[in-house]
């Protein structure tokens, strides 16, 4: 039985990949016309992050690690990040005074918000920041497709989705126009996309030399750096982060050199409602 399953297995890869790949250029933009920042995916949803951070010594065995576990609500239209609401670290709840604490200040934060919102040169600045950040966005796909040499390799199924697989090279002697643009020539890349969805479901990161944050003077990541990126589709409906991972090597302060990694798990989206607000903070 077992030989027979692998051979139709093979017959229907084989058969998959006869089939001649997408047009480039209409596949690529309804790329383009899928991709949004996790930041406005997430927004509508409240959700937890499981976060681990390893030091690393030159054997490869960890010599520290934290862990800290977030529920994650929506921040407020004129901050950069959500609100990450630390329920616990290395094992340990936190504290319900610091909880309380923590949650009050936030509450406090928003009224303030709800009231300069009366104005309508408040509504109309938030506006505006939003209409440049989309902007900045934007600016930032566009060079993705001016930076990267994008070649479409084959299908690949990935947790069950027929997906493009695609390598992305930094072209040579591009300028990029945006800040976002300068560091990804820094990086090649491997981008697996639904075919049906045309949604970015896993993408792999490499550095290619080195990079420095801080005009060197604060840190450097090497080449060899690595990162994956992991989507999944909820509730049938929108595409969200799933997993991040990455290791690097750095050196701060130009002096201690770092072996790091980490890993980032988002799970239990649910929909953030006026309900789900008022849940803040309430006793469990």
């Amino acid at each position: 039985m077992r030989p027979l399953l692998l051979s139709l297995a093979l017959i229907v890869s084989t058969s998959a990949q006869e089939r001649p790949l997408p047009d480039f250029q209409t596949f690529a933009a309804e790329v383009k016309r899928h991709l949004a920042t996790d930041n406005e995916r997430q927004s509508g949803y409240v959700f937890t992050e499981r976060r681990v951070e390893q030091k690393v010594n030159s054997k490869g065995r960890v010599t520290d690690e934290s862990v800290k576990v977030y529920e994650v609500y929506p921040g407020l239209p004129d901050e950069d990040d959500r609100y990450r609401r630390l329920i616990e670290e290395n094992g340990r709840p936190t504290p319900p005074a610091t909880l309380a604490k923590q949650d009050a200040e936030r509450r406090k934060k928003a009224e303030a918000y709800a009231r300069a919102q009366v104005k309508a040169s408040e509504r109309q600045k938030n506006a505006r920041e939003q209409d440049k950040a989309r902007q900045e966005y934007s600016a930032a796909v566009e060079d993705v497709f001016r930076v990267y040499d994008i070649q479409m390799v084959r299908r690949e199924v990935v947790d069950g989705v027929t997906t493009i697989l695609a390598t992305l090279s930094p072209k040579p002697n591009v300028k990029p126009l945006t800040d976002d643009g300068k560091v990804m020539k820094h990086f090649k890349a491997k981008a697996w996309v639904s075919e049906s969805d045309f949604e970015l479901v896993r993408a792999e990161i490499e550095a290619i030399d080195d990079l420095s944050f801080g005009l060197g003077l604060l840190a450097r990541v090497h080449r060899g750096t690595v990162a994956t990126y992991q989507r999944r589709k909820v509730n049938g409906e929108t595409w969200l982060p799933a997993e991040v991972t990455w290791t690097a090597s750095a050196r701060v302060l130009l002096v201690r050199r770092l072996r790091l990694r980490g890993i980032s798990e988002f799970s239990n989206y649910r929909r953030y409602t006026v309900d789900t607000a008022t849940d803040i903070g309430a006793p469990r």
